[in-house]
């Protein structure tokens, strides 16, 4: 066996080379976005750790020019406290009286305000969602508790983001919650045991995603493509879809059409002109499947789905995501049980 001499010239021009990245190479390399800091739990528990921290919050989130009577509209009040301690503030003309939660999404709720920012806080911090489970678990209640809050939150989510039309360019495709597609059924896509949804994501002008909007639907007919393309988009909007005959409905909403027929499988997942829609569903699928083990997609569809697209649309700045949705919570209004209910029968 031949020996292999030892160069010790060699072996110390070896040491002098530098393997380790350098600090460009390694911040070339890390995504900005997410290696943000985000709002950490120190800095958390420090802006909201008590109560009275949460109520000053909610209110200059709920009155940031100062309270206003809901009823007559009087600037003028003193200020009082009920029999739980929560501060109340009384109309000097009209002697209406209101707390910090009259009249918005937390209206009616016996758990304390810090409990329900820890919420918010853990909805918005974790990249994928939390199940009302692991949330009534962290929070220390109990899990109906712990769904009804969370349910409130998502449709807070839903309800804001419907304000927000997409724009410029657009990539839309059709996507199913629940078992393997079945076959066709009376012509349509839409199978058993299934709840179908569009899946939309505008993009920037350097063709990086921007905003995302993923809606129930009952079925991919022309009627309800033209209702969703006057809902959610913009005039103008360039549309870019595969061969689905009723996409070109976006038309009705002022949106030029691009199509492209892709089939369906692999091929068609791959397609480049749609590769950030696709991208997005396979995010989705993924965030699902380690976070819920079931839901009945039938009904809470158009939350989950909106509770999604919420961080992923604020996702470049995660320490404003937290007062963003306190902002809309405190701006929502009253969601009891009921009003979720209905909620769900229109979506």
């Amino acid at each position: 066996m031949p020996q292999i001499a030892w160069n010790p010239h060699a072996w110390l021009r070896l040491q002098r080379i530098d393997t380790t990245p350098s600090v460009q190479e390694r911040a070339m390399s890390m995504n900005a976005i997410q290696f943000q800091p985000g709002l950490s739990l120190c800095e958390f528990l420090e802006r909201y750790g008590s109560e009275q921290q949460c109520e000053a919050a909610l209110v200059a989130a709920r009155w940031p020019h100062g309270w206003r009577c809901a009823h007559c509209g009087c600037k003028r009040f003193f200020l009082t406290r009920n029999g739980q301690g929560r501060q109340l503030w009384e109309c000097l003309i009209c002697g209406y009286q209101s707390s910090s939660i009259v009249g918005t999404v937390m209206e009616h709720t016996k758990l304390p305000l810090r409990l329900w920012f820890l919420a918010m806080y853990l909805l918005t911090q974790h990249k994928n969602a939390l199940s009302a489970l692991a949330l009534s678990r962290q929070l220390g209640v109990s899990y109906k508790s712990a769904w009804l809050l969370k349910h409130k939150l998502m449709q807070t989510m839903a309800q804001r983001d419907a304000r927000y039309p997409l724009r410029g360019r657009v990539e839309i495709d059709d996507a199913y919650l629940g078992g393997e597609r079945e076959g066709h059924i009376n012509g349509g896509r839409k199978a058993a045991n299934k709840t179908a949804f569009l899946a939309a994501v505008q993009t920037r002008a350097d063709g990086r995603p921007q905003y995302m909007r993923m809606t129930p639907v009952a079925d991919f007919t022309n009627e309800e493509m033209a209702q969703w393309a006057k809902r959610h988009l913009a005039p103008g909007c360039h549309v870019v879809s595969d061969g689905t005959p009723a996409f070109a409905q976006v038309t009705v909403a002022q949106a030029s059409h691009e199509r492209h027929v892709t089939g369906g499988g692999r091929a068609g997942a791959q397609t480049p002109q749609l590769h950030w829609v696709n991208t997005m569903l396979g995010n989705l699928k993924t965030s699902m499947a380690g976070t819920y083990h079931s839901f009945d997609h039938a009904k809470y569809a158009a939350r989950y789905l909106a509770e999604f697209c919420y961080r992923f649309n604020r996702r470049f700045n995660l320490k404003a995501m937290l007062p963003g949705l306190i902002r809309a919570a405190a701006t929502t209004g009253p969601l009891p049980l009921k009003a979720l209910r209905v909620s769900e029968a229109r979506t």
